[in-house]
């Protein structure tokens, strides 16, 4: 068993299920594509006038099945009391309702999820595994109940079949991923908190969630457990506020990165044009070793038998570094002759995800999340210049980290998020600031 956080006052709210009010038809602004989707095509199916009760249930099945394949595309998400879910699908003790129609169990798409709740929380399933793992005794779904775009379903054996089959014609493993995803409804004003969420957009567009969403459940509450503990080693609490104050920290990249970089900016300046790209790599590698060896000369008793091999490590640092910028130049994540200033984003892009990642997994408290968003917008806007210095910065940390100048994936997947958030009309790149206007950054609650 998970440790618990003591829950704090923005956590304990009434709002464990969506409970949004139905507007006037064609009215709602849906938060997401989806909802959106199925906003209108129930609205269509309201208005629309038909000349018999043959041809208005005929139209029902083909809005059913509209529907239907609009779900099997993505995920939907199953609310659970906090003790009856499990990480495997079988120990989970499924919330079902007994009705006047039979017994039904509630499905919501994402982005009609409420804020993270301590005690209610969701799991994902696509429309295979609700098919494989809803109780036999289940009769249907109510599908986004209590919002503008419901819908209630069968879920007899018959219809279970043509949710298996609906899954293996729509479902894409890959096909939620790589695209840049804003929220519509439900996400913070212009300011700081926003800035700070924008910091983990290329990890979002990777991903496919919604770079403005603070109220994060990702892939539902045992897939970010079990996301945390592969790739983070995050498993509580305590874990997770070591790792969300070492990234806000900057400890996590290893500190002579970000050293060589700024040895290069520092000899930029002795410059006449002060421009880091007109120092001679030569002159770089001298002013890095002649720092390093001054320094080991403050401290002798802490130099080990692998100084020399470290030594080299970082003088070859600057020539990777060197063919990553010029690489970068060729595919245009860095124009002209700019060069990476600060691998600091790689960190704190991090961070602002890891806030998120906490909250959702209920490691972290709302206010929690926020404060860590918070404090990396600001340490983001001290270290870097605009959106596109970021960009570099994070790309370049995440190639030295796992690329190994292969140029494969691990950087492929950022050239592609640099692409579209540089020129999505939706992008915060192109909608937030990378310098907030003084009276947007010190406003109180930003």
């Amino acid at each position: 068993m998970t440790e618990r956080y003591v829950v704090g006052e923005l956590d304990a709210h009434a709002e464990e299920l969506p409970d949004i009010p139905v507007p006037e038809p064609g009215t709602w602004q849906a938060p997401g594509e989806l909802e959106q989707h199925l906003y209108e095509l129930l609205t269509r199916h309201a208005t629309t006038e038909w000349a018999n009760a043959e041809a208005e249930e005929e139209a029902r099945e083909d809005l059913t099945l509209a529907y239907l394949e609009a779900l099997a595309g993505e995920v939907v998400y199953v609310p659970f009391h906090r003790e009856e879910t499990a990480p495997e699908p079988g120990g989970r003790t499924f919330q079902v309702h007994d009705t006047h129609v039979g017994r039904l169990v509630a499905v919501y798409t994402r982005g009609l999820l409420p804020r993270p709740h301590p005690h209610r929380v969701f799991e994902s399933y696509t429309l295979r595994d609700l098919a494989d793992h809803l109780p036999a005794d289940v009769v249907g779904i109510a599908v986004n109940n209590r919002t503008p775009c419901p819908m209630l379903m069968s879920a007899d054996s018959e219809e279970r079949r043509v949710w298996r089959a609906l899954h293996r014609e729509h479902w894409e493993p890959d096909g939620r991923a790589d695209r840049v995803v804003t929220r519509r409804t439900g996400a913070p004003p212009l300011g700081r908190l926003l800035h700070g969420l924008a910091l983990g957009a290329q990890m979002c567009f990777v991903n496919g969630e919604a770079w403005n969403n603070p109220d994060y459940h990702g892939l539902g509450l045992s897939m970010e457990h079990r996301r945390l503990a592969e790739w983070w080693g995050v498993t509580g609490r305590a874990e997770w506020q070591e790792t969300q104050r070492r990234l806000l920290a900057r400890e996590v990249t290893p500190w002579y990165w970000e050293f060589a970089l700024d040895a290069r900016n520092a000899l930029a300046h002795r410059y006449a044009d002060g421009r880091p790209q007109a120092v001679d790599a030569t002159a770089w590698r001298e002013y890095v070793e002649v720092t390093l060896r001054e320094r080991a000369a403050e401290v002798p008793e802490q130099i080990g038998a692998d100084w020399e091999e470290f030594v080299a490590h970082v003088l070859g640092l600057a020539g990777k570094v060197l063919r990553y910028e010029a690489r970068f130049r060729a595919d245009g994540l860095l124009t002209g002759d700019a060069v990476v200033r600060s691998v600091a984003a790689w960190d704190l892009g991090r961070a602002s995800m890891m806030a998120r990642w906490g909250y959702g997994a209920r490691f972290a408290t709302r206010a929690e999340m926020r404060e860590a968003v918070l404090e990396a917008s600001g340490s983001a806007r001290s270290a870097h210049t605009s959106w596109q210095d970021f960009s570099a910065g994070y790309a370049l940390g995440r190639c030295l980290h796992f690329d190994e100048e292969r140029f494969g994936d691990w950087y492929q997947e950022m050239l592609t998020a640099h692409r579209a958030l540089t020129t999505h009309p939706d992008s915060p790149w192109n909608t937030v600031p990378f310098h907030l206007p003084a009276e947007e950054t010190g406003r109180p609650g930003a």
